[in-house]
């Protein structure tokens, strides 16, 4: 048998081969800010409304979701980012990555020789989805020399099926304004592609709310967001990755049939995880309080390391020249573990990897945790 689909190991995967012959240094106690997994206890109210709700086990539960989390989905949208939806222009999904992987393989079945456009560095998932897609790649660099934030070729994208953006961005915290997301919109138009931002880390910001994709579609008024996608969980928001919700929202026209192809992958949510998901999108007070806390974690970064503090994500994109060497070396001697940033990107047609001397650090735990982890960094950084 012949495999053709060939995938990269995850960057999680490559950081254990790295360390795997390294002993740390037993005198620290373990820190690990490699995954953008928070580590605080998921809301209790959450927790209540998924026992509460653990009868509902003995129900199928249906693909479309049911009503009580879509509205409470689009009440999060209308009251976020003042955008008003109505059921056809949403749909609840099972956390996002799953939509990531399958969406560009609805959308592309019919399409000869797709090519599929996303940021560099990115989330894995996207390069999967090409290559699932049967997909040519093009690879938009996110580097120093353009603030993080993707250089416009609209030779490329003129060629291009689907781009997948991620603003706020993994890994590198930048950000889009309302009017760069509205240049994307008209050029979605103008060549005719389909846009998606992965919003997932939109509530984790530090000052200014960030903008959607779904509100830079509005203001330069394409109301109906033909050919515009927006993708958001409530992950990374409630510190609730396990309830997997999360939705894809947007051109109703495409969601039409997407709705009907998601019937067949078997992906739809349990009744409970969905009721805690109610609960957890309708309210936003345990996000403030989480919000609070990352950027503390942030003033701590910028006092220790000296380093800006980013508008969103809880993520630090730091060069420290020799990624690799660094953190083996922050391994073996202060038992803390970073990820390399050349592990989350790949060269492009110019051979220029975006992630090589970076590293990423996730910002996830407490603050004195914090505190400690970055104070053992930087005596990293200085010896």
């Amino acid at each position: 048998m012949n495999i053709t689909m060939n995938f990269e190991p995850y960057p999680f995967e490559k950081l254990n081969t790295l360390l795997e012959n390294i002993t740390p240094n037993p005198n620290y106690t373990p820190s690990v800010l490699t995954i953008g997994e928070p580590q605080f206890q998921t809301p209790q109210f959450i927790q209540d409304a998924l026992a509460q709700s653990a009868p509902l086990l003995r129900k199928y539960p249906k693909t479309s979701g049911e009503e009580t989390l879509r509205e409470a989905q689009r009440t999060f949208i209308q009251k976020r980012f003042g955008v008003t939806l109505d059921n056809s222009q949403i749909i609840p999904t099972f956390g996002t990555r799953e939509v990531l992987f399958n969406f560009p393989q609805y959308l592309l079945f019919n399409t000869k020789d797709p090519l599929i456009a996303y940021t560099n560095p990115f989330y894995q998932i996207y390069e999967g989805a090409a290559i699932a897609s049967r997909a040519k790649s093009v690879l938009l660099n996110l580097d120093a020399g353009n603030n993080f934030t993707p250089t416009i070729d609209e030779t490329v994208l003129s060629e291009c099926d689907l781009v997948i953006l991620n603003f706020p961005n993994n890994p590198t915290s930048s950000t889009l304004s309302l009017q760069a997301l509205g240049e994307w919109v008209k050029l979605a138009l103008k060549h005719d592609f389909v846009l998606l931002n992965d919003e997932c880390y939109s509530e984790i910001y530090t000052s200014k709310a960030p903008p959607s994709l779904l509100e830079a579609s509005l203001d330069v008024g394409n109301t109906d967001f033909k050919n515009i996608l927006v993708i958001n969980s409530i992950s990374k928001r409630s510190s609730a990755p396990g309830l997997r919700s999360g939705f894809i929202a947007g051109d109703a026209k495409i969601l039409e049939g997407y709705m009907a192809y998601r019937t067949y992958i078997g992906c739809a949510s349990p009744l409970p995880l969905q009721s805690a998901a109610t609960a957890a999108w309708l309210d936003e007070e345990h996000v403030e309080r989480a919000r609070s806390i990352y950027q503390e974690n942030f003033k701590l970064a910028h006092e220790i390391l000296g380093v800006d503090i980013p508008e969103a994500t809880f993520y630090l994109w730091l060069y420290v020249g020799d990624a690799l060497e660094f953190t083996t070396k922050l391994y073996q001697e202060y038992n803390v573990k970073v990820l390399p940033g050349e592990f989350l990107a790949r060269q492009n047609s110019e051979g220029q990897n975006p992630g090589v001397g970076y590293i990423r650090i996730a910002l996830v735990e407490g603050v004195t945790q914090t505190k400690d982890a970055l104070q053992r960094i930087k005596e990293c950084l200085n010896g």
